[in-house]
């Protein structure tokens, strides 16, 4: 276990933001870590408990699961960093984990709200920046280990998608023994994780440096390949034994309001992307919000992320929408622990533009009636209406309609699910919401000519990135299992 009673003597300490006049000037990592020396006592911190809530992964009540759902096994090697034995707590950290540079980086922590130290004094270990002390310190000494290569007569396995659930079964399969090759439409790879998750909270470079060590591990890059053509689609069936659907949960959910269709009303994955090609790539982003007016419907973390990066490209103002009632500060009788938290959450973009653009900036209880274009149909404004949650549903509330000035509107209300068109080009049906990994034709009478799979959010429905890889793995088994028994 951890230093014994060190919960008692030592307050919890976590990486600590750079300064907001800072870095809202680039678009670098938001924090600087903590020694080595203070990193260790915040692991010792670890009571060792009898039942480990911390690595349940377990969703208690209706909220978000509590506990992480890679099962990590989170007082083993917060012991071992306390003992300063970092290789064999990254090992052990291996077990579990097959990508945790980027879970310590954008994973909201599940396990920290199920620790058993945060349920009394709300002050959990700090898990979340031990993991990615020894993510950091791992890659600092050789990186993830290495495994054999595949065998000639290996199965050949196509995985469509590079974003968290596609990285970890491809990184899954090949550790198994298949020949794995990465089918990407994108330009990079790595998905949501390159192109949906700004600079500033998760660097290019971590992503990029995954990439290139699977690729000296053997596994083959298609990018810039859309496999929803149906010529590609096609060669896939004929060049492998299986192919694996990891594309996420790409088909954003819009706002079905007049006007929506006005120039400057923009999906905010669309803008993200804008955004981080031009970090990439240099000069001015395709979708810029310097010197506008920008709306953020939407009060997630997707939404957070958009508030942020136009901070950054200089908008006159931000302000976020939220047709949800505003959070409790503190937990309410009925979401005790270790149910997540569903309290007030003010994120680093939040805390931007509330500290540089005039204070607090988010609204809730609101609903979008209209966008209201000016004559050249670009947007102008927003028409909007308070909203009473009070009957369980939102009314709007007679005589609280207004005009809110907006030339950038960013659309930020989750995913609906998957896109149908990979799915359609390889003759399999489109998964339904909770079905198994493996797809079913699309036709009743007969099975698909090829073994195809599905993952992450592409077979769950839009969920955390942790919960991608969760499920990219336990689909990366499956197939393998499959081919074991046919051997």
């Amino acid at each position: 276990m951890g230093k014994p009673g060190a919960f008692l003597t030592h307050d919890r300490k976590t990486h600590e933001l750079r300064a907001i006049d800072e870095r809202v000037r680039d678009y670098g990592e938001l924090y600087r870590e903590l020694a080595e020396g203070e990193r260790r006592v915040q692991a010792s911190r670890c009571m060792m408990c009898g039942v480990a809530f911390c690595q349940t992964g377990h969703p208690f009540g209706r909220a978000r699961s509590s506990g992480c759902p890679l099962h990590n096994l989170i007082p083993e090697w917060n012991d071992l960093v306390w003992r300063g034995r970092w290789r064999e707590a990254a090992e052990r950290l291996a077990m579990t984990s097959p990508l945790p540079e980027f879970t310590s980086r954008v994973c909201p922590a599940p396990c920290e709200a199920a620790c058993n130290l945060g349920s009394f004094e709300g002050a959990p270990v700090t898990i979340h920046d031990t993991e990615r002390a020894i993510s950091d310190w791992e890659w600092a000494h050789g990186g993830p280990a290495e495994f054999a290569a595949p065998a000639a007569d290996a199965p050949r396995i196509a995985v469509v998608g590079s974003g968290p659930a596609g990285l970890a079964c491809a990184w899954e399969l090949a550790r198994s023994g298949a020949h794995v090759t990465v089918v990407e439409r994108a330009d990079r790879p790595g998905g949501l994780l390159m192109y949906g998750i700004p600079n500033m909270k998760l660097p290019k470079d971590v992503v990029k440096r995954r990439c290139d060590l699977m690729e000296a591990r053997g596994i083959s890059f298609m990018l810039g390949t859309d496999a929803a053509n149906p010529a590609v689609a096609s060669e896939l069936a004929a060049s492998f034994d299986a192919v694996v659907v990891a594309v996420g949960a790409g088909a954003a959910r819009t706002l079905a309001v007049p006007g929506v269709e006005s120039a400057g009303v923009v999906m905010a994955v669309d803008y993200l992307t804008s955004s981080t090609r031009a970090v990439l790539d240099g000069g001015s982003p395709a979708i810029d919000a310097r010197g506008l007016d920008v709306v953020v419907i939407g009060g997630g973390d997707t939404g957070n992320d958009c508030v942020g990066t136009a901070v950054r490209q200089g908008a006159a103002s931000v302000r976020q929408l939220e047709v949800m009632p505003e959070p409790a500060e503190e937990r309410l009788p009925s979401n005790p622990w270790p149910q997540w938290p569903n309290v007030k959450k003010t994120d680093y973009g939040q805390q931007e533009a509330i500290t540089l653009l005039g204070g607090e900036m988010r609204t809730w209880s609101v609903d979008t009636r209209e966008v209201l274009a000016d004559t050249d149909g670009r947007v102008r404004a927003l028409r909007i209406a308070d909203v009473d949650w009070s009957g369980g549903s939102p009314a709007p509330v007679a005589g609280t309609e207004r005009e809110l000035p907006a030339q950038l509107v960013l659309i930020a209300c989750g995913f609906t699910g998957a896109q149908r068109d990979v799915y359609d080009a390889l003759g399999v049906a489109q998964p339904k919401r909770g079905a198994g990994h493996r797809c079913e034709s699309a036709l009743d009478d007969h099975e698909p000519e090829l073994a195809i799979w599905t993952c992450g959010d592409a077979r769950t429905g839009a969920s955390l990135v942790v919960n991608a890889i969760a499920d990219g793995i336990a689909c990366a088994r499956e197939v393998a299992r499959t081919w074991d028994n046919q051997k």
